[in-house]
């Protein structure tokens, strides 16, 4: 189970989501959290875990590969550490 990015909720956020929703500054807080715990996987991780989740469900992996294909597409993972020439090679190539 992933756990919560804790104190790392961007307050911008917090303040769109208590102005859109109306919810108490500390549980917007919460919630902008609980999200971004969700999404910290990495696409290997993902993959990974929801490999073994739709093999448990009996899924053949000649189905599961393109549905984590589409899954990867839609869903935000994290970034990998990236150094600063990478970063670099990415400006400039």
């Amino acid at each position: 189970m992933l756990e919560p990015v804790a104190d790392e909720a961007p307050e911008d956020l917090v303040r769109h989501i208590v102005r859109t929703t109306g919810i108490p500054p500390a549980v917007a807080a919460r919630v902008v959290s609980d999200v971004m715990g969700y999404f910290v996987e990495t696409a290997e991780e993902y993959v990974l875990r929801r490999h073994g989740e739709l093999q448990a469900q009996g899924v053949p992996n000649a189905r599961i590969w393109p549905r984590l294909r589409d899954e990867l597409d839609v869903r935000p993972v994290a970034a990998p550490p990236l150094s600063e020439r990478q970063l670099r090679r990415i400006v400039y190539g």
